[in-house]
């Protein structure tokens, strides 16, 4: 494996134990001070030490992140940070990590709450761009991509519904892919994080929007996953796969400005409704979704199956999602989550005003979404 570094945009280092070189990342964006966040999960692990301990001085961590990260999570982490005095932030962990790091950092400095910088339209432009922290990212789960991204995803407690944040400064100045960071990773966060990624990859090359180089992107990110994906959640320790993984997971992120699509649309109301793993709950409605769409992507996916050399086509590629699912243990319907029949009423309605859903390769309308809702329950 060599290590290298490369700018798509965000400034990557990759390799083996980059992590070591976490000074020299704050030196190069005159971070003095920073902030470590992270999860709870990971503050019990060797690894908040091992970053903190390669900082010339050890520094604060705020670790108050969910798994579905809300609104005051960011609001708590500012405060933190505030009465701290820190000039910059580490983010260390999965998506969640990430995105209350990216939050803290954008908001630390802002008049105004958070919600009025949702992604609609241009309310980023409200934001006071000279203020925001500079970020350095390490992810630990090969999942969101959170490190290349500009916008983060927050559950507003008071709405139960999930809004996403989006400033281009968002985007992490350094993010540092080092596969030693994840190769104690449970099993099943493994194959969550890693149907996250392929949701991701999936979703961007299905969307109809037209963009070439995110399309190419997706392809290859897919790829990756279908290579490697089942070697990490067998085989922890191999990093050559670990850090396949964490480049898929990038490359989903980098494609998915082409847009996402009904997954996710659904992924998220279930999510903040009753607090599913994200990636775990698009694995289990991937298959279904590819299923509804396919008037819209089947002679798309016969590309798709040429390339990463699963034959059949759509069905072909059906069936290897439906298999990983059975392999990793990822549920096979959202009635294994917790979600009854019925529930398809009000989730239909939150799936239709999701962002995600202008970027599904079919129009959809709540009627549809309740019907591929039903289905996702029925399985």
């Amino acid at each position: 494996m060599q290590n290298m570094n490369w700018n798509y945009p965000t400034n990557v280092w990759f390799g083996l134990n980059r992590s070591d070189q976490i000074q020299e990342a704050c030196n190069s964006l005159n971070i003095n001070n920073p902030l470590i966040v992270t999860d709870p999960g990971l503050l019990q692990t060797s690894i908040i030490d091992q970053i903190n301990n390669g900082l010339t001085s050890k520094t604060n961590i705020f670790s108050d992140v969910k798994g579905n990260p809300t609104g005051s999570n960011v609001t708590n982490g500012v405060k933190v940070l505030l009465d701290g005095k820190h000039d910059g932030v580490i983010a260390v962990g999965g998506g969640s990590a990430m995105d209350v790091g990216k939050g803290i950092a954008f908001l630390a400095h802002q008049t105004k709450p958070l919600w009025e910088f949702e992604d609609i339209g241009d309310l980023w432009t409200k934001a006071d761009s000279k203020s925001i922290l500079p970020i350095i990212a390490l992810p630990t789960t090969a999942g969101t991509g959170s490190e290349v991204g500009r916008a983060a995803v927050f559950l507003n407690e008071e709405t139960s519904k999930k809004k996403i944040i989006f400033h281009p400064k968002m985007l992490p100045q350094i993010a540092i892919l080092d596969p030693n960071l994840s190769v104690g990773l449970p099993k099943n966060v493994t194959a969550g994080s890693g149907m996250d990624a392929l949701a991701h990859c999936i979703e961007a090359y299905s969307s109809p929007f037209y963009h070439p180089m995110a399309e190419g992107t997706a392809l290859e990110g897919i790829r990756l996953v279908k290579e490697n994906i089942l070697e990490v959640y067998e085989n922890g320790a191999n990093v050559e796969a670990r850090a396949n993984m964490l480049v898929a997971s990038m490359m989903g992120a980098a494609a998915f400005q082409k847009g996402l699509g009904a997954i996710h649309s659904i992924t998220h109301p279930v999510n903040s409704l009753y607090d599913s793993h994200h990636g775990t709950t698009n694995g289990t409605v991937m298959p279904f979704v590819l299923d509804y769409n396919r008037s819209a992507i089947e002679s798309k996916f016969e590309r798709l199956g040429n390339f990463i050399n699963i034959k059949g086509g759509l069905d072909g590629i059906i069936n290897w999602t439906d298999s990983l699912k059975k392999e990793m243990d990822i549920p096979h319907s959202l009635s294994n989550m917790g979600v009854k029949l019925g529930d398809e009423e009000k989730l239909s309605q939150l799936a239709f005003e999701d962002p995600s859903t202008g970027g599904n390769p079919i129009e959809m309308s709540v009627d549809k979404f309740r019907d591929l809702i039903k289905i996702c329950i029925i399985g």
